[in-house]
């Protein structure tokens, strides 16, 4: 049954990775009503944030063995 878990959770894993990784700075840089720079500087702090977190939470599934 631990392999349906771990599967379960990679899957989760590779989705909201995608989600902040992608999608969420795609999103901001199409937002209009500010200049390019501030969607850029944006765009780009969301992405390093969501780096580090899903770094932190990738470490924390592992000391949980759920990865």
């Amino acid at each position: 049954m631990s392999w349906i878990r771990a599967a379960i959770t990679g899957v989760l894993v590779v989705a909201v990775t995608f989600f902040l990784l992608v999608w969420v700075p795609d999103y901001i840089l199409n937002i209009s009503g500010s200049s390019r720079s501030t969607k850029v500087f944006f765009a780009t702090t969301e992405f390093l944030v969501a780096l580090l977190l899903i770094w932190f939470a990738l470490r924390r599934l592992q000391q949980r063995k759920l990865l």
